[in-house]
This record gives C-alpha cells, structure tokens and sequence, in this order.
C-alpha cells in the first residue's frame, strides 16, 4: 500500500526505487508480465549501466562519452497495489531514464520518451491488477552514439515513484 506525507493527504507517494531486476541487451519477450527474470541483476535506482564499464577507446560513446559502453539495458520490477487503492489514480514518476525509453506495465506498452534529460510519468490505473501482482519493464537504449559532446549514462538514472491520488 501506499504512504502518506504529514504535508500532504491527498496525494500518497511510494519511493520506488528499490529491488528491481536489470540486464543488459535486446531480450526478446522482456516486456511481458511472465517472462522470467530471476536470473537477472537485482539492484536499486537511480542506477547506469554503463559506467560500470569497460572501458575500451573501441567503444561508440568515444572521447566524449568516456570511452564507455553504450546500447540497450532492461529493468524489471514486480509489485502490488492493495484492493483498497482501486478507487485511485495510480501513476508511475521517472525522473530520468538515458535514452530512448519504452515503459509497459503487465505487457501493456505505456509510451516511448525518446530524450533522457527530462521526468515523463503514465498512468497506470487502467492496466492494474489491484491486489494481484504486477509488472513495470523498462527498456532503455542509449545505443545512439555519440549522444552529446559529454557522457550521458544509461539506464535508470534518477529516482522512481509510484503516486496514487483520489479519482
């Protein structure tokens, strides 16, 4: 279930950053709500991939980009929203995904955000199993070099939260 803040009573925000499931490449099926990720990396947002190297002059990011790896990681992450929260608007909020992101919810495709330096959200309510449990996939594809004169990162950079507001 959700939290509430002493400040303010009619949103409710869950931090979100927590114990999700990452992997690096194209992974046919990743989007779906029962593929099978146990074997994937568990870790914590805010998180990029690609600083976590190697570093190789090879690589496409360049000189500017560090000389550090760059394409394609995937995060998963399963949760569950109590029964007493349907009567709800429920979104997810990303401060920062590099680049190129493409957000589903129980294989549902939310959107594409095709720039990494700005916060996007989506509703989520609609595609909700309420009580049961769900699944947020991520694809985030920084495969596009070079992306700027400087390094950008890649993944899922900056924090993620779960908001729920009356209807």
């Amino acid at each position: 279930t959700f939290t509430t803040t002493i400040f303010d009573k009619v949103k409710q925000i869950l931090h979100f950053d927590a114990n999700w499931q990452f992997t690096k490449g194209e992974i046919a099926g990743a989007e779906k709500a029962n593929f099978n990720d146990k074997t994937w990396q568990t870790l914590n947002v805010p998180h990029d991939w690609s600083i976590e190297g190697p570093y190789d002059r090879e690589n496409p990011t360049a000189r500017g980009g560090g000389y550090l790896p760059a394409g394609i990681g995937w995060y998963r992450k399963t949760f569950t929203v109590d029964t007493a929260d349907s009567n709800k608007l429920v979104s997810i909020e990303f401060d920062g995904v590099m680049a190129n992101s493409d957000v589903w919810i129980n294989g549902k495709h939310l959107g594409k955000r095709p720039y990494g330096y700005i916060s996007f959200s989506y509703d989520l309510t609609p595609y909700l199993n309420f009580g049961k449990t769900n699944t947020i996939a991520v694809r985030a594809d920084n495969s596009i070099q070079p992306a700027s004169r400087y390094y950008t990162g890649a993944g899922i950079y900056r924090h993620v939260r779960l908001v729920a507001v009356n209807k």
